[in-house]
């Protein structure tokens, strides 16, 4: 895959993830947002509601206990006359005169402002009344000198009843007045307005926690709830108890100390299923991104693999070629020791090549399943044996040993010869290759329970712990730094794992940077 492409797409695909958790971040903050200005009309509707309330139950009080008081005395009331008007109107064809009264009178029922507060000694209460008479004069001429003659109309129409109206404002003066100079105390209960408030919230659908208090002047009073603390964010305040002039000392503040997470749960199930689909999106992207990595790693791994095989198989071809181009050479034919020297060479290039194909064969096989394994009864120590005279030409080469310590005493296994020597082998080897000095090299056999260990320590390269972790991956190689003449394309780990591994066995490593490594094979004896 393009190095361009790979990286435009994994930068495309992260901006479309950042851009869906930015978008769902956006949504959750302008939800709450909303949330908030719906609280926050719904609270004001309450509070003004409950300081209506409050007013009202102030003025039925005192109408209440003012009927009271004009019952009990028991006298009929004074009835003063404060405003009387006229009003003529004449016909001039039918000779019809029609005259209209209106007469506003007051009822003193002798009751003083004194009964409610003492500070209010010169106001008495009063009710108003009117009085309407139409009437009605035919062939009567009526003017401003004989209005107020004993004439007999034709038709009288009387009409009478309370002033309601001036009633009301009169009691409401009179009683905002009177309220004014009473104790808050005596206006309102901290029970009265907790039960108001908890009513009003309910029907509005805020279930939460509050707390009141009511302040005068800014001060706080006795009325108030215990847990009452002012919060600049979840308090909302309205005046109550308004006077005549419409101005009032006293402030209602209603807070919520837990007003976030009663916004908050009303989020919560689509916010569960915000983030649980913003995870699903992020578990899909890290799994896509997993892939097209790993996808880009296999592609380097088979780039990598070919030019090792291709490696691998030059050197030989080559060194074939320049033996056959020996072996035309005159001079050369007829030396037979040196046409055997150099069909030797031949030989042993063929097989080298032949065992890279046979390697590479084997590992697809085993990935397919097709590779047939028979088992036997063996003794592991031989094939131990077998194994390192497989590579004492190799060693030999580098001027290294191979030192064995055999301290199992039991060493029968169900094992498949061949495979199993290939899997020491290619350990073997992997200890040489990666032994940049002269190759010193520990096997050991020990037994734990029902099992034998076989140890194969080298005073190599060792390796890093990333490549602890991967050494038995199919083509993975540690890197080697300076040293090139490690060759190989790692299929040789990745065979030993498998083969052991179908055998009920374990195979791992145990190694430090520059302090070589430890190859350790469990296999299960034979009881």
């Amino acid at each position: 895959m393009n190095k361009f492409f790979f990286r435009l797409l994994v930068l495309l695909m992260s901006l479309s993830l950042i851009g869906i958790i930015l978008v769902q971040v956006y949504w959750f903050n302008s939800s709450f947002k909303n949330n908030d200005e719906q609280f926050k009309f719904h609270v004001k509707q309450v509070i003004g509601n409950v300081a209506d309330k409050l007013q009202k139950k102030e003025a039925y009080s005192f109408y209440d206990k003012y009927n009271k008081l004009k019952d009990s005395t028991g006298k009929d009331p004074k009835k003063e006359d404060l405003l009387e008007f006229y009003y003529v109107q004449r016909n001039t064809k039918t000779n019809k005169t029609i005259v209209y009264s209106n007469s506003i009178i007051a009822e003193d029922y002798d009751i003083s402002s004194s009964l409610f507060n003492k500070k209010f000694n010169n106001e008495r209460f009063k009710n108003f009344s009117s009085k309407r008479v139409t009437e009605i004069y035919n062939n009567n001429t009526i003017d401003k000198s004989n209005l107020q003659q004993s004439l007999l109309p034709d038709i009288t129409i009387e009409k009478s009843g309370n002033l309601d109206v001036l009633d009301k404002v009169q009691y409401e003066i009179s009683y905002k007045d009177i309220a004014s100079a009473t104790p808050l105390e005596d206006r309102v209960s901290n029970e009265v307005l907790q039960k108001l408030l908890k009513n009003e919230l309910e029907e509005y659908g805020v279930k939460t926690k509050f707390e009141f208090a009511v302040y005068s002047n800014g001060l706080a009073t006795k009325i108030k709830s215990k847990d009452f603390v002012y919060d600049k964010e979840a308090t909302y305040p309205i005046q109550i108890f308004a006077d005549n002039e419409g101005n009032s000392k006293y402030q209602l503040l209603v807070t919520f100390p837990h007003k976030k997470k009663f916004l908050l749960s009303e989020l919560v199930s689509i916010t569960v299923l915000s983030i649980i689909f913003t995870l699903i999106i992020i578990i899909a992207y890290s799994s896509a991104l997993n892939q097209l990595i790993r996808q880009r790693h296999i592609d380097e791994i088979k780039t990598d693999f070919i030019n090792n095989m291709t490696h691998e198989f030059k050197t030989p071809i080559a060194t074939i070629n320049l033996a056959l181009d020996a072996i035309k050479n005159p001079k050369i034919i007829e030396d037979k020791e040196k046409v055997f020297k150099y069909l030797q060479m031949i030989r042993d290039e063929n097989k080298r090549m032949h065992a890279q194909v046979e390697n590479v064969l084997r590992i697809s096989k085993l990935e397919k399943k097709e590779l047939d394994i028979d088992k036997e009864s063996s003794d592991v120590v031989e094939v131990i044996n077998d194994a390192i005279e497989h590579v004492n030409l190799i060693l030999e080469d580098r001027q290294g040993r191979i030192t064995t310590h055999f301290n199992a005493a039991r060493t029968t296994v169900l094992i498949n010869e061949v495979h199993f020597t290939n899997v020491i082998v290619n350990v073997l080897e992997n200890a040489i290759k990666y032994s940049p000095d002269v190759p010193e090299i520990d096997v050991f056999t020990e037994n734990i329970k029902d099992m034998i260990l076989i140890k194969v320590k080298d005073q190599g390269l060792g390796m890093s712990k990333v490549a602890q972790k991967r050494v038995f991956e199919k083509f993975y190689r540690e890197h080697t730094g300076d040293l090139h003449n490690v060759k190989g394309h790692g299929l040789g780990l990745a065979y030993v794992k498998r083969i052991v591994e179908d055998h009920n066995g374990q195979v791992y490593v145990e190694s430090e940077k520059g302090k070589g490594s430890t190859f350790i094979i469990k296999i299960p004896l034979i009881n």
